[in-house]
């Protein structure tokens, strides 16, 4: 049986095959829990939001059988889904927040579940309900969202949850602020996405689901005009077009396969053309770095390298010694998330930040610069 000595802050991290939870009681972890959800499962709900009680049920089954009565939690805090774009930061969560969720209004994942699986726990115990930079964060700056075409916008989608923490985690280890900071963050995982942080705030990215780099299952930016000859060229059906530019393009285009792991293995085996599409993939995350080194007018303090594949010390050797001379490289691998959310949730239960209220957020672009003018850095 569990002995809750100290009050608890409740993470809820839900993911395509499970829902990842956490007990954190402010030094550390007491609980941390995977409940798994099979394909058969899942396949009898329509959609993603349909999915909620199933999902909400699990979590309370595994908080009744660990012990955690409704005294134990001091907060709760959720993976933020697909809300309205704003600039990052520590959420409230609210009812406004919740009905955009539920209409998949922004964007449909099943992340959306998150806050309203929180909420539901967090209201009836009267206490607070959180959500930290959800991919949705946008701080661009203005010139960074033209494409070059009017209809299409650059994307601001991005691994901010991550890529925002290991920037305030480095600049911590530096002595320094996270706003004080030029940085640059590189994720590296099934999709690969690059930010240039200004003084706090990503004021460039390159999407991992829209341009950038090539990555285990996604093309990254493509020939634009061969791209739309290739559309039109009845090769493929628009559902096939949809696979290739995310889960079956990249790696697996290539190799037939999106284990960085089975590639390397492939490479000591022999295989040439294994290393020339993984080592192309490294110089491309290279140049999309050097490009936000560009960004920052060449004032950069710090590179941090990121994701799932910075366990891979082939790729990140090649890509390190592309970069190197822009600024030094930390290297963090994984994708730490529940501790992403126990982070943000802390900064504001111990008054280092306010939580943002999500209603009236700033729209899209509203806070790009804050009177930072990008062509005169300092």
């Amino acid at each position: 049986m569990h002995s809750w000595t100290k009050p608890l802050i409740l993470a809820i991290n839900p993911g395509a095959t499970s829902t990842k939870i956490g007990l954190h009681d402010g030094d550390g972890w007491r609980l941390r829990q995977v409940l798994p959800h099979s394909p058969e499962e899942l396949s009898g709900f329509d959609s993603v939001i349909d999915q909620y009680p199933y999902r909400l049920a699990l979590v309370r089954r595994a908080l009744a059988e660990n012990q955690v009565g409704p005294g134990a939690l001091a907060a709760v805090v959720a993976r933020g889904g697909l809300p309205r774009p704003g600039p990052g930061g520590t959420y409230a969560v609210n009812e406004e927040m919740l009905a955009d969720l539920r209409a998949c209004r922004y964007g449909i994942h099943v992340s959306n579940l998150g806050p309203i699986i929180a909420y539901d726990i967090a209201r009836p115990l009267g206490i607070p309900c959180f959500i930290v930079d959800p991919v949705t964060t946008d701080e661009l700056w203005p010139l960074a969202r033209i494409s070059g075409m009017p209809d299409l916008e650059r994307s601001n989608l991005t691994h901010a949850l991550n890529m925002k923490a290991v920037a305030r985690r480095v600049a911590s280890e530096l002595g320094r602020s996270y706003g004080e900071l030029n940085l640059i963050t590189v994720h590296l995982g099934t999709g690969i996405s690059v930010a240039a942080h200004h003084r706090g705030r990503m004021v460039d990215v390159v999407s991992g689901n829209e341009e950038g780099p090539f990555s285990p299952d996604r093309p990254g930016t493509l020939p634009a005009w061969s791209l739309v000859k290739l559309c039109y060229s009845g090769k493929y059906t628009f559902a096939e077009m949809k696979r290739l530019m995310n889960g079956e393009g990249g790696l697996s285009a290539y190799l037939g396969t999106k284990d960085v792991r089975t590639v390397e293995e492939r490479i000591r085996a022999g295989d040439e053309q294994a290393r020339l599409v993984l080592d192309a993939m490294c110089y491309q995350v290279a140049k999309y770095t050097g490009a936000m080194a560009c960004a920052l007018g060449g004032r950069v303090d710090h590179i941090i390298i990121t994701g799932g594949i910075a366990h891979s010390d082939y790729v990140v050797s090649r890509i390190c010694e592309r970069i190197g001379f822009l600024a030094p490289v930390t290297v963090l691998p994984g994708e730490e998330e529940l501790e992403a959310l126990v982070e943000g949730a802390l900064r504001v239960l111990r008054g280092e930040e306010t939580a943002r209220v999500y209603s009236g957020v700033e729209p899209a672009g509203a806070c790009s610069g804050e009177g930072v003018e990008p062509g005169a850095l300092d």
